[in-house]
């Protein structure tokens, strides 16, 4: 059952702190180290003193260095580039950053993060150049932001393998145009949509009359999570016979504010009961308001109880680890070449990539049951329940449903 999806995120990695240095682009030296809960240490080290798992002595997954043969660990090293955030953002970086660690860990692989010194692509492309001379033989990088450098990169280093979760094949340019994906790159996105869809139709489930949408900026993937979740709430208003009304609006950015936190506190004062918080660190101004008007948060990405603490209602979570282990199983399996490039979009139908969470600390619901969950994402996986990914159309919506769209 899906239950043991969001478990991954607070159980599959080891408990101890891990340092881990983070290195300079400009220096090509060691910075300050950053404390991440959820790797493990490990006794390995690089060029640039990064901890590693490079010296376990076994390997579930083997690992060699032609297409159809296994891997061999010891001559193999992860590299993991930041996107503008953080390992610590509690999000993307973060959760690509621990299934990394575990990975490395469990098979015996080196592994090592490196941080962009600006949110720029020229800086991206640096951290891959860097990455890629202290011998780094798979790039992991989360987020659309890396199309650029995915398109300059992966030319320059066809003996490299890239993997980025979050990025689709538009995201590929070079110089304002699409470029096609190399056989070294594998890309993947999700379908967002669906776990925008489960968050409202579970809060209206729940009880819930006046929601609202606070997105980031209104990149697909957003505006999928948002009419997805307009989407369910529709769903479940019709079934249930009640008036629900929604409040949508996207603040422009990926992190919160003194006027973002004003106009939450707005709609809470208004009477709205959760919002869910669409985008990067955004959560932290729903939140704020939500504190001030006993309130509720939808967290997104990943299960965000443990950053949001009570108030979180839920999150919708996209299965980031498993996008990630799957593609380096299959590099290390010396299957690439049947990932190699392709560009995925993954949902329900292709396995546990989307959903809440369902552990006991993370369900916030009162009256909408893990059954009633179940048979929805059954009905998701079926087809017989369908949801539209279209994001040029706001989605329609019955009599019992009024949505403000906010500009």
């Amino acid at each position: 059952k899906y239950m043991n999806f969001s478990r991954y995120y607070r159980e599959a990695f080891d408990p101890n702190i891990m340092k881990k240095k983070v290195v300079s682009l400009l220096l090509a030296a060691a910075m300050t180290t950053a404390a991440l809960a959820g790797c493990g240490s490990s006794n390995g080290s690089s060029s640039s003193d990064a901890s590693t798992g490079a010296d376990s002595t076994s390997a579930t997954s083997a690992s060699a260095s032609t297409d159809g043969e296994k891997k061999d660990a010891a001559g193999e090293k992860i590299a993991m580039i930041t996107d503008s955030g953080d390992i610590t953002d509690e999000s993307f970086n973060q959760i690509t950053w621990e299934t990394v660690c575990a990975y490395g860990d469990a098979n015996g692989v080196e592994y090592e993060y490196y941080k962009p010194a600006e949110d720029t692509d020229e800086e991206r492309i640096n951290s891959i150049d860097l990455a890629v001379s202290e011998g780094a033989t798979v790039v992991v990088m989360p987020g659309y932001l890396f199309g650029p450098a995915i398109a300059e990169e992966q030319d320059t280093y066809p003996d490299v393998t890239f993997i980025a979760v979050d990025v689709t094949e538009g995201d590929i340019v070079k110089n304002g145009k699409a470029v096609d994906l190399g056989k070294n790159v594998y890309i993947c996105s999700f379908e967002e949509e669906q776990a925008g869809y489960l968050a409202g139709y579970a809060a209206v489930k729940d009880g819930y009359t006046s929601l609202g949408f606070l997105g980031g900026i209104a990149v697909p993937a957003v505006i999928r999570f948002g009419y997805g979740y307009v989407q369910g709430i529709n769903a479940a208003a019709e079934e249930d016979g009640v008036d629900v009304n929604v409040k949508y609006y996207y603040g422009g950015q990926f992190y919160g504010d003194d006027s973002i936190t004003a106009r939450m506190e707005g709609w809470y004062a208004d009477g709205t009961q959760v919002v869910f918080a669409c985008g990067g660190g955004i959560w932290t101004s729903a939140l704020d308001a939500a504190e001030t008007h006993d309130g509720k948060v939808i967290g997104v990405d990943v299960d965000q109880r443990s950053k949001i603490g009570e108030r979180c209602l839920t999150s919708a979570m996209k299965g980031l680890p498993s996008a990630i282990n799957n593609a380096l199983d299959s590099y290390f399996s010396g299957n690439f070449s049947e990932l190699g490039g392709t560009a995925q979009q993954l949902g329900l139908k292709d396995g546990d990539y989307i959903g809440l969470p369902t552990d006991s600390e993370s369900w916030g619901f009162t009256t909408f049951t893990q059954d009633q969950y179940e048979t929805v994402l059954a009905g998701i996986r079926d087809g017989s329940i369908e949801i539209s990914s279209d994001t040029e159309n706001q989605p329609e919506v019955g009599s019992h449903v009024t949505v403000d769209y906010i500009s």
